[in-house]
């Protein structure tokens, strides 16, 4: 490896260190007036109710899933560590921030782009760019689109006491001023 790319890995974990660090001490990005959050800063809720599992197995409906909640790339047998599981969940924040930058219209607060990032992490891009949830945020329907948490209780057609804690956190933390 010559010195350059020596550089650029050691910047690279260095970055990767710092967003970690700062997904896990709450870090709030700076924001100028009037602008909404463009990325997740506390990652409480994810974490707590994905949990953190060092081997793959499979969830509740059957996907194969390790780490907190990761499943594009989980498979039979897989194991990671820790650090593996932090890079797995920068890397899935990565889409999820995408579908909140992408699709939501109207100005969140931070708590608000939190909330939804727990949500979407959990249910899908998909499924919430399909949402009412999604089409009462765009319609500036605050109010019912937090009321929408709730209805998304269900895993494989049963109401499931995890997603209705879960869904609980994530409509508190939306309605947090």
């Amino acid at each position: 490896m010559n010195f350059i790319n020596i550089i650029v890995q050691a910047v690279i974990v260095a970055y990767r260190a710092i967003l970690a660090l700062n997904l896990k001490t709450k870090v709030k990005p700076k924001l100028e007036p009037g602008a909404s959050p463009q990325r997740v800063s506390d990652t409480t809720l994810i974490r707590e109710f994905e949990g953190l599992r060092l081997e793959a197995y499979r969830d509740i409906v059957g996907v194969f899933t390790i780490g907190y909640g990761h499943t594009k790339t989980a498979k039979l047998g897989m194991k990671i560590t820790e650090r593996g599981a932090e890079e797995l969940l920068i890397t899935d924040l990565k889409w999820v921030e995408e579908t909140i930058n992408k699709n939501v219209k109207f100005k969140l607060t931070q708590n608000q782009y939190d909330a939804l990032a727990s949500f979407i992490y959990n249910v899908g891009g998909t499924a919430f760019v399909k949402s009412t949830m999604l089409k009462k945020l765009n319609a500036s329907d605050y109010d019912g689109a937090s009321k929408e948490f709730r209805r998304w209780n269900k895993a494989g057609g049963q109401v499931i006491n995890g997603l209705v804690r879960r869904r609980r956190a994530e409509q508190k933390m939306f309605n947090r001023k």
